[in-house]
């Protein structure tokens, strides 16, 4: 763990992605022009390294420390690197470049004056129980609240527990920001690389809280729409839905209550246009509204989860979360125009809120957006640009990705989440 302290300064920010095969060619090439982009001391480090480099994951930190020597870093491995090009044409605006299923390595340098940076990594056998007190959270985690920090966190997929992980941090730091993502191999591999300074690590989660002047933003784009009418759940035992009934509309009377969920799909189906219908056979989603006091709901009120299972027999549907009876679900679907629609009304509110000047930002995005969702690269990081102009930016695509929707931390999928660093 690093902890460190500088005089207040202007705070910089700089990234440079490689795509060299060598690893060695990779390392030289980030390390030359991170550093000349930064022009000053870093204080802290990120570090992306894509799949294709898997064997070779415990060789980096130790060719890393040959040429810099960082304070504090966090990093890990994923199926796409996101970071600006180390080729650049001088005076030209700085483009930000969406690497997937190549060679690609990042690194993201930021010199924080007069903020504390701490890192850790969190060995989960250990993890407190979700009955514990916060102090056993803040113990285990090693950050004090009263420090006022925000969060980086990269977990493990397999072995990290990072529901009840995320669940733990917002005990414990109400308040703070938490972004991050799971590491991923693309092509459904897994991925053991995780970095904390000088550590290579297999499992686990490792983090970095930043305290003092400087606030993380978040913007969370899930990237779906809503079709259909709300419902309430009537009766659901884990993560199946076995009975729901449309919410009251304005006069007090409902739609007709329907038996099973799937007889409420199956009508709603019929209400779809042709399109629609057929976007439904691939890209149907639930979304799980996630507060029990907003009367109105509108897009982006609700938790995106998968549509894992039907039952024709019995009509009940399971999805990719926890159900309870009383809560509010509907029908999303997703398409690139969707996700499109989404992130630039999800940008552009955010730059007409803004009141501070971004010095940088960490992409974390889902394996199932890039070229496969858009059938273009670098979609997601050219709309970010297109609002927050040249803002340098690093990061990664995940296997799920950590955000705050309504106050509190969720793992996602096929979510963008930036966490936009700037000062407070």
């Amino acid at each position: 763990m690093v902890e460190t302290f500088v005089n207040p300064q202007e705070m910089k920010w700089a990234t440079a992605l490689s795509t060299r095969p060598s690893l060695e060619a990779a390392v030289n090439e980030v390390v030359d022009t991170a550093q000349a982009r930064l022009g000053t001391s870093a204080d802290i480090g990120f570090l992306f390294i894509s799949a294709t480099f898997a064997s070779e994951y415990p060789r980096l930190l130790p060719l890393l420390k040959e040429r810099l020597n960082l304070p504090a870093l966090i990093g890990c491995g994923g199926g796409g690197i996101i970071g600006n090009p180390v080729a650049m044409v001088p005076g030209a605006e700085v483009p930000i470049h969406e690497i997937e299923d190549e060679p690609a390595l990042c690194l993201c340098l930021g010199h924080l004056p007069g903020i504390a940076v701490k890192t850790f990594w969190l060995d989960e056998e250990r993890l407190p129980d979700l009955d514990s007190p916060p102090q056993d959270w803040v113990d285990y985690i090693g950050v004090d609240p009263a420090s006022q920090p925000d969060f980086v966190l990269i977990a493990d997929p397999v072995t990290s527990k990072i529901k009840d992980l995320l669940q733990g941090f917002d005990f414990a730091y109400p308040t703070a920001v938490k972004v991050g993502g799971l590491a991923s191999g693309g092509g459904g591999q897994r991925s053991n690389g995780l970095f904390c300074d000088d550590h290579y690590y297999e499992e686990g989660s490792v983090g970095v809280a930043l305290s003092g002047p400087v606030q993380i933003k978040s913007v969370v784009a899930q990237g779906c729409r809503p079709v259909g009418p709300i419902f309430r759940v009537v009766e659901g035992q884990r993560n199946v839905i076995l009975d729901i009934e449309p919410e009251v509309d304005e006069v007090g009377s409902d739609r007709g209550h329907k038996n099973t969920p799937l007889e409420c799909l199956q009508e709603l189906l019929q209400e779809l246009t042709e399109e629609e219908r057929e976007l439904a056979q691939h890209s149907l989603f639930v979304g799980v509204a996630h507060s029990a006091f907003r009367f109105e709901l509108g897009q982006g009120d609700f938790l995106i989860r998968n549509l894992v299972g039907i039952d024709p027999r019995g009509g009940a549907v399971a999805i990719g979360d926890r159900v309870r009876s009383g809560q509010r679900i509907q029908f999303h679907l997703r398409d690139g125009d969707t996700s499109t629609a989404d992130l630039t009304d999800l940008l552009e509110r955010y730059r007409e809120a803004q009141s501070e000047q971004p010095v940088g930002a960490l992409m974390f995005s889902c394996l199932g957006r890039g070229e496969d969702l858009y059938d273009r690269p670098n979609h997601d990081s050219s709309l970010f640009r297109r609002f927050l102009g040249d803002v340098p930016v690093s990061g990664f695509f995940c296997a799920g990705e950590i955000g705050p929707i309504g106050g509190s931390t969720y793992l996602h999928g096929y979510t963008a989440v930036f966490g936009i660093i700037a000062p407070a």
